[in-house]
């Protein structure tokens, strides 16, 4: 286990056995079969795909997915400690997070039964690497403004449409796809398909595109040009219910990208205070110097709160109270307070921060993004102010 520069105890209801031991196994793995490769993916924009069926064989995909599915029957303790290792750990640039946090919770909480026992084992194993399309080109926050739609042929339906900012984009083979099933109903006529893409016709990924950070993830352009699929990829048991379904899991996604933000911030915290004990200056280490001391103090203070509040809103999560307005405030903030230290970390390493070769320079350009997806920190000011 890695030093911990903040030293928040474990909450009781983190502290557990089968916990403790999926933690070890995660940091294991990414010790592993992940870190030696880290550069080579950046340079690639992809992680290998056999790291997705590694990841599988380990029992560390979807630790959450229900036990009669293949899974292990864990919860969000789990998913918790896998993605803190992940940012922890510095290799953000793999989406398993969104594999199993996001795209697999929604095939058990809406999905079929014939849906559930045919993708979830294989969700588990690595076989099938999810993605979830919501952003188009001219809809980003605001998923009414989906164009992508959804028309009856047949036994199925026909999908038109194109998506961008695809997490997983370039590897995927099961994508969840938010189309318009019924334009002239705005949110109410939007639907959610399950989508295996080796199995259809008129799918096509486009670029994998050119990010300022988080360069091993494969995000891409996905197109649907007359692209059918049966009825039996609508997930759940009518159309226009996919507003909703996005509506009731955008809390715990949100979640995830705070508790990643916390995760990149303790490396952060830690990567500089090496940095600061070893690197001299005017003949003594910078840690000597008052203002370093201040400003890791400031550091340290803001981590410790952005830990208390994500492990606040984790014991809501499992509790089942945790409302959207108290998700998009963990967002929001610990976003924003990943910017703040990050850059303070960045300074504090002087010309080295700003050098590639030194972490907390990938820190830094990976950070940005968390401000922007999952729904801007703007648009979770407007969530929470609903509720004043």
């Amino acid at each position: 286990m890695l030093n911990d520069p903040v030293g928040v105890p474990k909450p009781e209801w983190l502290d557990r056995e089968d916990v403790n031991i999926f933690e070890d196994a995660v940091r294991g793995f990414i010790e592993k079969e992940c870190k030696p490769h880290a550069d080579r993916w950046e340079k690639a924009g992809m992680v290998d795909r056999e790291v997705w069926t590694k990841a599988g064989e380990a029992g560390l995909l979807v630790p959450s997915c229900p036990e009669e599915y293949g899974g292990a029957g864990g919860d969000w303790r789990h998913d918790y400690v896998f993605h803190m290792a992940g940012s922890d750990m510095g290799v953000e640039g793999w989406g398993a997070s969104l594999h199993n946090s996001i795209v697999a919770p929604y095939v058990w909480h809406y999905g079929s039964e014939e849906q559930k026992q045919r993708l979830l084992p294989r969700m588990v194993s690595g076989e099938l690497v999810g993605a979830i399309a919501m952003t188009e080109p001219g809809a980003g926050s605001d998923l009414q403004g989906v164009k992508t739609t959804a028309v009856k042929d047949g036994n199925g339906y026909r999908i038109n449409g194109s998506k961008t900012f695809i997490t997983n984009g370039g590897t995927a083979n099961l994508i969840i796809v938010v189309a318009k099933t019924d334009p002239s109903e705005g949110y109410k006529g939007t639907s959610l398909f399950l989508v295996e893409t080796d199995e259809v016709e008129g799918f096509r990924r486009g670029r994998l595109l050119d990010k300022v950070g988080l360069k091993g993830q494969d995000t891409s352009e996905l197109f649907f040009e007359d692209m059918w699929v049966p009825a039996s990829a609508l997930l759940g048991p009518e159309e226009g219910q996919g507003f909703i379904q996005l509506m009731q899991q955008l809390p715990q996604e949100r979640l995830q990208i705070a508790v990643q933000g916390l995760g990149a911030m303790k490396r952060a915290l830690r990567e500089t205070i090496d940095y600061v004990n070893e690197r001299e200056a005017f003949g003594r280490p910078i840690m000597k110097f008052q203002n370093t001391q201040f400003k890791l103090a400031e550091c340290k203070t803001k981590v410790t709160l952005a830990e208390v509040f994500c492990q606040h809103c984790s014991e809501r999560l499992l509790e089942g109270t945790l409302d959207a307005s108290t998700a998009s405030m963990a967002k929001y903030w610990v976003s924003d307070t990943q910017g703040e230290v990050i850059d303070e970390c960045v300074q504090l390493h002087g010309g080295y921060g700003f050098m590639n070769e030194y972490p907390i320079a990938r820190m830094w350009r990976d950070a940005r993004v968390q401000r922007i997806y999952g729904g801007t920190n703007e648009i979770m000011k407007l969530l929470i102010a609903r509720t004043l």
